[in-house]
């Protein structure tokens, strides 16, 4: 006997068979590409990972490293020999005018000059971009841990902001519910038309909500996409109560930040600008050999040279450059001081708010939450009891959205927090944070 399954499935086998095979081919491909086009969820980690290795600006700072380390190279050796070719006492007139080889002063010059460069300046004009290499690396770092912070933040945005959409998504669907309750009631003679359009109220309110948030659900997308590459949906919420750094050491800590590496590679530049300049207070020598013919009748010379620079008013030129160099070392020794002092006041600022945001949280977690929820429901038993009104009912449930809207603002702002906090140092940057792993919270 034939079940009325076993007609319409066998119907639908018949109507299977007679798909064309290519029908079902097409259909496969477009449901694997459907499921491949999809955007895949990212972490937190895996996002900043698209992020690092689309940037161009990582790349921009390899390049200006390669530059420094060739021209390191290049500034440490010696000036080219120069090539000398000319000729001596040529008659300009006279029997013997414009003649190459009759008068015996006459000489065809051939020669060769080379600047005997002291070897301290060479090694301190290499030595000079050598350090423009290590600042171009401390750069890099200030870079990447730019790029991790701002991705890790647009990642937070979108994370959170559909935290917010659906908490008012699940609102929307109960207050719908409300408005078919108070209309219901209303036929039964048991509500009131007041009740209809503060339910409709209500819903409009939620809406607008909606929009707001999904006005800012669309901006946190663009940002992220900006790293990415592409727009791209998230999951898995990082933790936010713990940061890499230590309080208790973020002076030590903070000194080996980027920002104030670079200003210490700045220091070593002046400093090697200064070494040369203390270098220069000493001439370079130039020797030359070159070699003169005359004419058939005379004999060939040979002549040897020494070239020595007179540094006749050195206290107004030689002595004047190395006290501008050296006064650009404790420049940027007071500027390095002044930036570290900045970044630990700014950081500890952070870590204080970070820490607020965390107890505001948790009392909303704990506290704040479950107690509207309790009222929500509450009065929502006393409505169901005639006790209540529905004006009342809806007020609750505002409440209770506002509650919860609330906390995700809190918790959006100690995330972004605890981003600029937990990134101030690059994770796999190339000059590592050394009190990285100092204290349990780093590890």
């Amino acid at each position: 006997m034939s079940s009325p399954f076993s007609v319409h499935f066998n119907a639908r086998v018949l109507r299977f068979r007679n798909v064309p095979k290519a029908a079902l081919a097409l259909s496969f491909l477009a449901a694997i590409h459907g499921a491949l086009a999809a955007p895949q969820p990212l972490t937190l980690g895996e996002a900043q990972q698209r992020a690092v290795a689309r940037s161009r600006q990582l790349r921009a700072q390899d390049q200006s490293i390669t530059a420094a380390n060739e021209m390191a190279v290049a500034a440490g050796q010696r000036p080219d020999p120069v090539l000398k070719v000319g000729i001596d006492n040529l008659p300009v007139s006279g029997p013997d005018r414009l003649s190459f080889g009759n008068d015996f002063m006459t000489m065809r010059r051939v020669g060769v000059s080379q600047e005997l460069t002291r070897a301290d300046k060479l090694h301190w004009r290499s030595a000079r971009y050598q350090i423009e290499g290590d600042k171009a690396l401390a750069q890099k770092d200030v870079a990447l841990a730019a790029i991790q912070r701002d991705t890790a933040i647009a990642w937070l945005e979108v994370f959170y902001t559909e935290e917010m959409a659906g908490a008012v998504s699940s609102q929307t669907a109960v207050s719908r519910q409300e408005i078919e309750a108070a209309e219901a009631a209303y036929r039964g003679g048991r509500g009131s038309a007041a009740d209809i359009l503060a339910a409709r109220s209500a819903l409009l309110a939620l809406d607008d909500r909606a929009s707001e948030i999904a006005r800012r659900q669309r901006a946190a997308h663009t940002m992220l996409s900006r790293w990415t590459g592409e727009e791209t949906l998230v999951t898995g919420a990082p933790d936010i109560e713990h940061i890499r750094l230590d309080p208790a050491s973020l002076d030590t800590d903070l000194a080996h930040h980027p920002e104030v590496a670079v200003l210490n590679k700045q220091e070593d530049i002046a400093q090697a600008d200064a070494n040369l300049a203390r270098a220069n207070q000493h001439s370079d020598w130039s020797v030359e050999v070159a070699f003169q013919q005359r004419g058939s009748a005379y004999s060939n010379m040979v002549s040897v040279g020494i070239s020595v620079p007179l540094q006749w008013d050195r206290k107004n030129r030689q002595d004047r450059e190395l006290a501008a160099k050296l006064a650009l070392v404790e420049q940027t020794k007071a500027e390095r001081d002044e930036m570290l002092r900045e970044h630990v006041a700014e950081t500890r600022s952070m870590i204080i708010a970070w820490q607020s945001g965390r107890e505001r949280l948790a009392r909303y977690t704990h506290e704040a939450l479950p107690l509207a929820a309790e009222r929500s429901q509450t009065v929502l038993a006393a409505y169901r009891g005639g006790k209540a009104s529905l004006a009342e009912v809806l007020a609750a449930r505002r409440g209770e959205i506002d509650v919860r809207l609330q906390s995700l603002e809190v918790e959006l702002e100690t995330a972004r927090l605890w981003a600029q906090l937990n990134f101030l140092f690059p994770e796999g940057g190339a000059i590592q944070h050394s009190a990285a792993n100092n204290h349990p919270e780093a590890k």
